[in-house]
């Protein structure tokens, strides 16, 4: 792909990009929540097996 095809598929994607409405907005922050808090769990319950494992 050359620099002039580059900046012509940039310019096609910066016309079609639209604003977000407030429901889409919101829903795009609690899916983002929502995998940080699973992240957070799955790691907190490794890390507590862990402990618990060598603490044996």
């Amino acid at each position: 792909m050359g620099l002039k095809e580059f900046f012509k598929s940039s310019a096609v994607t910066i016309k079609l990009a639209r604003k977000p409405t407030k429901h889409e907005f919101l829903m795009a922050i609690r899916i983002t929540l929502i995998g940080v808090a699973a992240i957070g769990a799955i790691t907190f319950v490794v890390k507590f097996l862990a402990l618990a494992i060598q603490g044996m």
